[in-house]
Order: structure tokens, then C-alpha cells, then sequence
């Protein structure tokens, strides 16, 4: 597997892989799956500490990961929360934790204090996976997000780098 910086040909593979999971599953609470200019945009918009990371496997993206600023205030900006999304082909394969790994020697590099996860209430994989990898959960947001006609939690987790 090779974990690299995303270039922005890599946007329609992470759009697809992003898509699915929009109009399929709670794991985003976005409503409207992406188009081609908005993923364009997204991705041309993080770069540097708030950059993303893709997995690929025999040249194809398989996985994405980013780091994105926690809060817009200055005082936050020693935080980070992380993302991460996996080809559903490629699930219970390690691919999420080297992405997640990836991500957090980058977050630790570039002089992050915090990193966040904001998952989805009831998403035991990821919950897991970041309790693998040292992170706590800090807090339980409780209904806070809805779709598919049902009232959403978010799992708040936290690990301390340094």
C-alpha cells in the first residue's frame, strides 16, 4: 500500500469513495452528495498541516484521509479533528489505520497538540480503530444531526500528541 499527498487528480476517486457514503450511511452527515466542482474545490482548499492523504493499492485509491481545523478561532488552532473514509471493497483490511496512522505522525509533525474524531453514534468500526490508536472518548453529542428520518449522535474522541 502507498500513502501519499492527494494531487487533484486524485478527486473523482476520492469523490466516489465520499459519495457512496453520503447517499448511503450516517457515517457523513452530509445530505447532497458532491459534484465534481465542489470536490475540486474542497480538495484544492487543504493543503500544508490541513492537508489529505490517500491509500492506493495496485494504482487505485482506495482510501482518503484529512486533517481539518477544529474550530475557526485562533486559539484552536493547535487542534485538529481527522477524517477518514474507506472504499467499502476494501473494509477490515488495515487500510483505515495506516490512513489514520498516516494522519497522525503528520498532525504530530506539523506541532498539533489535539486531535479530534467526531464520529457517528453507533459506527463501532471507527470508534475502535481510533481507540486503537490511542484516542479517548471525550464526549457523547447527543441527537444532534439528522438523517434518513432518524436523530444522529456524534462520539467525540480525543488523542493528545505531545
Amino acid at each position: 500500500m502507498l500513502l501519499r499527498p492527494a494531487e487533484p487528480d486524485d478527486a473523482e476517486a476520492i469523490r466516489s469513495i465520499y459519495n457512496v457514503e453520503v447517499e448511503t450511511s450516517t457515517v457523513t452527515f452530509d445530505l447532497v452528495a458532491r459534484s465534481d466542482e465542489a470536490q475540486r474545490r474542497w480538495l484544492a482548499e487543504r493543503s500544508g498541516a490541513h492537508a489529505v492523504v490517500v491509500a492506493e493499492l495496485d494504482g487505485e485509491v482506495v482510501a482518503y484521509g484529512s486533517l481539518s481545523p477544529w474550530r475557526d478561532r485562533p486559539a484552536y488552532s493547535t487542534s485538529v479533528e481527522d477524517s477518514v473514509y474507506v472504499h467499502r471493497d476494501h473494509h477490515g483490511r488495515g487500510v483505515g489505520r495506516a490512513v489514520l496512522t498516516e494522519l497522525v505522525d503528520r498532525a504530530q509533525a506539523h506541532g498539533f497538540h489535539a486531535l479530534f474524531a467526531r464520529i457517528v453514534g453507533g459506527h463501532e468500526a471507527s470508534i475502535g480503530l481510533h481507540a486503537a490508536l490511542g484516542f479517548e472518548v471525550v464526549g457523547h453529542e447527543r441527537e444532534v444531526g439528522r438523517k434518513f428520518g432518524r436523530w444522529l449522535d456524534v462520539i467525540v474522541m480525543e488523542r493528545l500528541l505531545g
